[in-house]
């Protein structure tokens, strides 16, 4: 018999090197071959030991990689199983192919236009799915954040490759995708989450007990995530365009261009084999404001708290990712 609070993370999360510690677990890319079968006993498993604390017959082993699976498949607020291609865990494998594709095939309109369509429909696809669960979009609002920051990543990589065409070296052609892809994070990822904007998110005390919404929380934590997002992919889409420029200059590398693409996607793969758990680490998943912002910039949403009788002086609210 095993006894285990099975929502105590492994690691200090008050800690940069926990957070990395624990999203390196997490969205460890082996879970995606996990079955739906073996994903739905992983959660029955933690609601069993949330229930009871007690387990017979299995490991702390298995109890852990029971945790992992969860943590790693199931949205944190609503439980419900998410689709692979949006999980945390799919980031290195699908960012690794289509980052390297959209580094590979620039120098065309045509090409720029496929694969920055491409990586915003995973992106929006990313965005919905670690959204906030408990601020729900119409399909008129997911459809118009698809279609806006779809639409704005074209322009700026099709706006910015003209530019530099007229008036740069053909080096700084290659840096088109990270234009462009900065650009659209910044309108995907708040148009994916607009409803927090307008309406706030839940805000919790510091024993978790709910005490309101706010819309400040909603915009710290959507601009954390949006910063985060971009960290992730800079290292891979900034430090490879030099890589292969070098690369370029010699004979041999240049006979076998065949080679060049599934170079670049290995290479931007272990970038992100690291860089995925360092972006989702670099700000608490739990993140907290001062009420007294609250005050002054949300006065109605403050009113309400001490309407109900309590204003703590702290509040805390799940950012997402």
């Amino acid at each position: 018999m095993v006894e285990i609070d099975i929502d105590k993370p492994l690691w200090n999360l008050n800690t940069f090197s926990g957070r990395f510690m624990h999203f390196l677990w997490v969205t460890d890319p082996r879970t995606c071959f996990t079955s739906e079968k073996e994903l739905l006993e992983a959660k029955e498993m933690v609601s069993k030991a949330r229930q009871n604390k007690r387990i017979d017959n299995v490991s702390i082993d298995e109890i852990h990689r029971a945790k992992k699976l969860y943590e790693s498949a199931f949205h944190p607020d609503s439980g419900e199983l998410q689709n692979i291609f949006g999980r945390m865990s799919f980031q290195m494998p699908g960012g690794m192919a289509i980052t390297g594709a959209m580094l590979q095939w620039y120098r065309t309109n045509p090409a720029v236009i496929f694969w920055q369509w491409v990586n915003q429909s995973f992106n929006a696809l990313v965005n919905y799915t670690n959204r906030n669960a408990n601020s729900s979009l119409t399909t008129t609002q997911l459809a118009v954040s698809y279609v806006t920051a779809t639409s704005s990543a074209l322009v700026a990589a099709v706006g910015y490759k003209g530019y530099l065409t007229r008036t740069a070296s053909p080096f700084f052609q290659r840096y088109v995708p990270f234009v462009a892809v900065a650009v659209a994070n910044c309108i995907n990822i708040p148009l994916m989450r607009q409803n927090e904007l307008l309406f706030g998110i839940e805000i919790q005390d510091e024993t978790g007990n709910s005490v309101g919404y706010s819309r400040v929380a909603a915009a710290k934590g959507i601009s954390q995530v949006v910063f985060s997002r971009i960290a992730m992919c800079a290292p891979g889409m900034l430090i490879l365009p030099i890589i292969m420029e070098s690369l370029e200059k010699h004979r041999l590398f240049k006979q076998f261009s065949f080679l060049h693409a599934p170079f670049q996607v290995m290479v931007v793969g272990c970038f992100l084999t690291f860089m995925v758990p360092i972006a989702c680490a670099l700000f608490p998943q739990t993140a907290a404001i001062n009420t007294s912002l609250m005050k002054i910039l949300e006065p109605e949403f403050y009113a309400k708290m001490e309407n109900n009788g309590y204003v703590p002086a702290r509040v805390y609210f799940n950012k997402g990712l």
